[in-house]
């Protein structure tokens, strides 16, 4: 009775996954499982060699977001070296954050994620994509590639190229901000600006339509984990404190050091996916679930400090959160949008800054402490970098908990609950194109970096698999 179904377009996720979908004897959906189906063992490859490497070694994770390994492996760094760095350093840092932060959001919302919510669930798979939205909408696909890009210029103008760029390491950076760079990327900010409040508008213009994704793309109760600021809780990126907050919003740990990360996060593994299982360890294995990223930051923070995105996080805790938590993975592509603001906003405060063209930019020391830990905010959720060392800085032991694998139980528990209300009936073994894109949009909610979170590589398919109660494949549809 199993069948392989081929279904055009490529699925819109970085890397390989398969979603399985297990009935009950009654037919119904059971339970489903998201599986990471690759692996490359990045912190074993890294032992023995020297941590002034590891920045660009890390940062070869993934093409997507190297910028966010190369800020917490320098940031570790820093930790083994115990150096402060100039105050230029840091505010250089965190402009290339913020630019990394601008262009993998659009990436997401644009590219990745707007095809399924302005050209239809059920539309041509062949033409629900980025090119599909170009003949549909082609002033909005040309702004989200234009504010993309934006992104990548900063990373460029800062670090010398827009993908691994071998800039931020222990003690700083390599090379300061020309007035060249500084000029071109304060011209382009209004632009940015003014696409992403267009990207604002549209989507809350279409949340009364979405009522029903709102309701069951991963709407359930969990705790929330990211980092805020040392002074007030404001919504950060680059350094602060470790804070927790249920679904209720009351603060469960706050103005935590993040090199204590270990004190409350354990790691579970499966045996049917490479993708680690990171927990809350006060309530255990698998009831500590949590959420990291975008929604999350939103949610644990208590501003943002800037004017135009605190106006915009008001107004999104109010029309989705009734004021408080919000507790919908379908929210992510809203909370990015956000986000973008809240990076744009502050590239410009930084680029005012009188301090941002200093020549200071690099503090020297040496190995004075044999572990180190490094947390940063990546745009997909809080990244933690450990490492061990010798006495002359050889890496000992890696570890690395990178914000895909903390939404790995949230992952698995969303696309659960989407196939449970959508798919009802399952006749010749086979799943209606538009209900499997749902099941998968699940998971593009959360703009998982699967190459990233199992430190692989490649570019590869998503399978879902419809498995009985008997354990019989009644079907198998791959997208290619």
């Amino acid at each position: 009775m199993s069948q392989r179904i081929v279904i055009d377009p490529v699925t819109r996720i970085e890397g390989h996954a398969k979603i399985s979908l297990f009935l009950s004897d009654a037919g119904d959906i059971s339970d489903a499982r998201f599986h990471v189906v690759e692996f490359r063992g990045f912190e074993k490859f890294c032992e023995g060699r020297p941590i002034g490497e590891m920045a660009g070694i890390t940062a070869r994770i993934c093409g997507i977001c190297p910028i966010s390994h190369i800020m917490a492996s320098a940031k570790t760094g820093d930790d083994v070296l115990t150096v402060q760095i100039p105050p230029t350093a840091e505010k250089l840092r965190r402009m290339m954050n913020l630019g990394q932060f601008t262009q993998s959001h659009a990436l997401s919302f644009f590219h990745l994620s707007s095809p399924d919510f302005l050209l239809g669930w059920d539309s041509d798979p062949a033409k629900r994509n980025v090119f599909g939205l170009i003949e549909k909408q082609p002033d909005l696909a040309r702004a989200g590639i234009r504010l993309r890009q934006f992104g990548q210029e900063v990373i460029e103008l800062l670090g010398g190229k827009k993908i691994h760029p071998a800039w931020a390491v222990p003690g700083g950076v390599r090379e300061p901000l020309s007035a060249e760079a500084h000029k071109h990327i304060l011209g382009r900010l209004p632009e940015a600006r003014a696409t992403t409040e267009t990207a604002l508008n549209l989507f809350k213009g279409m949340l009364d339509k979405h009522r029903e994704e709102t309701e069951h793309f991963g709407n359930f109760r969990s705790l929330f984990v990211g980092l805020v600021s040392r002074d007030g809780a404001l919504w950060e990126h680059y350094d602060g404190y470790l804070r927790v907050v249920d679904s209720d919003g009351n603060i469960l740990v706050d103005e935590l050091d993040p090199r204590r990360y270990h004190e409350i996060i354990g790691e579970a593994v499966e045996p049917f996916s490479y993708l680690k299982s990171p927990f809350y360890k006060p309530l255990g294995y698998p009831q500590g679930m949590y959420r990291v990223g975008p929604l999350a930051r939103l949610n644990v923070c208590s501003r943002i400090g800037t004017p135009l995105a605190d106006a915009e996080l008001a107004e999104f805790r109010q029309r989705v959160g009734s004021g408080g938590i919000v507790t919908s993975s379908f929210m992510y592509h809203y909370a990015r949008l956000v986000e973008i603001l809240a990076a744009l906003e502050r590239i410009g405060m930084l680029l005012h800054d009188p301090d941002i063209l200093s020549k200071r930019v690099r503090s020297v020391g040496s190995i004075n402490k044999l572990e180190g830990v490094g947390v940063s905010e990546a745009p997909r959720g809080t990244l933690f970098h450990h490492y061990h060392v010798d006495e002359n800085g050889l890496i000992k032991k890696v570890n690395l908990i990178v914000a895909t694998g903390n939404n790995n139980l949230a992952m698995n528990r969303t696309v659960k609950q989407i196939a449970q209300h959508y798919i009802k009936d399952i006749k010749g073994g086979k799943i209606p194109e538009g209900l499997l894109n749902r099941v998968e949009h699940g998971i593009r909610c959360y703009d998982p970096c699967l190459s990233c979170s199992t430190h692989a590589f490649g570019a590869m398919p998503m399978k879902v698999e419809v498995v009985a109660a008997d354990g019989r494949v009644l079907a198998e549809q791959v997208r290619d």
